[in-house]
């Protein structure tokens, strides 16, 4: 299998100052990038308990990348009853198989996110974490075209944009 490729604008894995690092969809052991169908009765073949599918729910609402604790303290908050440790083992199952995509904080935090399943990239905001979806065919032939200028295949990449919103913008002129 093939190793997944990690591209970045700037140095160090990092994007932008400050910014988040991605860990990519599927497996985080560097195997090669999957993208696992979902069925309602058994996603990515994981039991569907009571507290994986509060979980998954917490996950539906939110717009946003959130912390194993955000959710948590979401769901405690909404009445349901799931550990924190249960809560942390649900997302890094989630993001082995693909189902969720895993972001690191400026202050080294994985933070989990569902995605569309396609092929994209983020433009998040260093301020709030708005997180915006976004594709970019440029890069794509890019990136096919800087492996196999280098004899490689099988590549793939993740990409993150970090900047900030309109909105966190306008707020810090405000000041």
């Amino acid at each position: 299998m093939a190793s997944l490729m990690r591209l970045a604008v700037g140095g160090g894995g990092r994007l932008g100052r400050d910014g988040p690092r991605i860990q990519p969809r599927g497996r985080t052991t560097g195997s090669r990038e999957v993208s696992v169908p979902q069925t309602e009765e058994r996603p990515s073949g994981l039991r569907p308990t009571r507290q994986r599918r509060a979980i998954t729910d917490a996950l539906e609402r939110a717009a946003d990348f959130q912390s194993a604790q955000d959710i948590h303290d979401a769901l405690r908050h909404a009445g349901e009853k799931v550990g924190l440790a249960t809560v942390y083992r649900t997302l890094q199952a989630m993001a082995d198989s693909g189902e969720v995509d895993v972001l690191q904080s400026v202050a080294g935090e994985a933070t989990y996110r569902r995605c569309s399943p396609d092929h994209h990239h983020h433009l998040v905001c260093r301020e709030c974490g708005r997180t915006v979806e976004i594709s970019a065919p440029a890069v794509e032939r890019w990136a096919r075209s800087v492996a196999a200028d280098h004899d490689f295949a099988e590549v793939s990449h993740t990409i993150e944009l970090v900047g900030t919103c309109a909105s966190c913008s306008r707020t810090s002129t405000d000041r």
